[in-house]
């Protein structure tokens, strides 16, 4: 055996290793992230009534959230909407008119970096941000008509915010266990837990989140597994749910008459 040989190969490994593992340590807000930022004289073309919010938080951070209104008078409440981790609020805004049509309000955030809104992002300002979001909610309605809701990314955020603040209910669609178990999926020869700045640790806001909780997780679902999901069954009481969608990938939920049906029963239309 040319052991000599074998020693190269395994330090060329060692060294191609190390240098894509500081890759994704350095970078990996630009790897697990991707915002597009807007100007500020951004006009957005939504086709639902809908206003702007500028919220300040210091000189250097503004928090850009959109209310959209409720499609009917009759509003019944207001849902606190997390997206997921690219683009910005525009991007998600397709969805609104799924939530609006049943009478309810959405306030939906861009995070730091996201769209118009203005700081650095980590995860503590991603629950602080959360928390002014809702605190901005329940200056017009109450706890028990508020409904948070979060998609992909968000789901780690609203679980958080579930267990901080009362609520009328949570809905996650598309959630992860923890952050790091789904970058693991990809980088699986590395210690992403220690290497990640994010854990969004969903599983354990679950177990200290006292009103009931919804979550729709499609078997098809290729940006977080169903595998990955269903490790949250354990933590959920017995009065929560998870509803798996055959079929149903990362972003088309919301075509299915099951998801339809059981939003309208959880937002009081039947």
């Amino acid at each position: 055996m040319n052991w000599k040989k074998l020693f190269k190969w395994a330090w060329w490994i060692f060294i191609i290793y190390v240098l894509i593992g500081a890759a994704f340590y350095f970078l990996q807000d630009r790897i697990l992230f991707r915002p597009v930022r807007l100007k500020k004289n951004h006009a957005f073309q939504f086709p639902n009534p809908h206003e702007e919010i500028h919220l300040p938080v210091n000189g250097n951070e503004t928090i850009h959230l959109v209310r959209f209104h409720a499609a009917v008078s009759n509003r019944r409440g207001i849902i606190l909407y997390f997206h997921g981790n690219k683009k910005n609020i525009g991007w998600y805004a397709r969805h609104m008119p799924f939530l609006t049509n049943r009478g309810y309000e959405v306030l939906m955030i861009d995070y730091p970096g996201f769209g118009k809104s203005q700081g650095k992002l980590n995860e503590q300002r991603l629950y602080d941000w959360a928390l002014e979001t809702y605190k901005l909610a329940h200056r017009s309605y109450p706890a028990d008509s508020i409904t948070i809701y979060g998609k992909s990314m968000g789901t780690g955020i609203a679980a958080w915010l579930a267990t901080a603040r009362d609520c009328k209910q949570v809905i996650l669609e598309t959630p992860y266990y923890d952050m790091p178990s789904v970058i693991q999926r990809y980088l699986p020869v590395y210690p992403v837990k220690w290497m990640l700045h994010y854990q969004l640790p969903t599983y354990q806001y679950l177990q200290n989140i006292s009103v009931p909780v919804t979550i729709f997780h499609g078997t098809k679902d290729r940006m977080i597994s169903y595998r990955n999901a269903s490790r949250l069954k354990p933590y959920l009481k017995s009065n929560d749910e998870f509803i798996t969608i055959e079929k149903g990938k990362h972003n088309n939920l919301n075509k299915f008459d099951l998801v339809q049906r059981k939003l309208d029963s959880l937002l009081g239309i039947e």
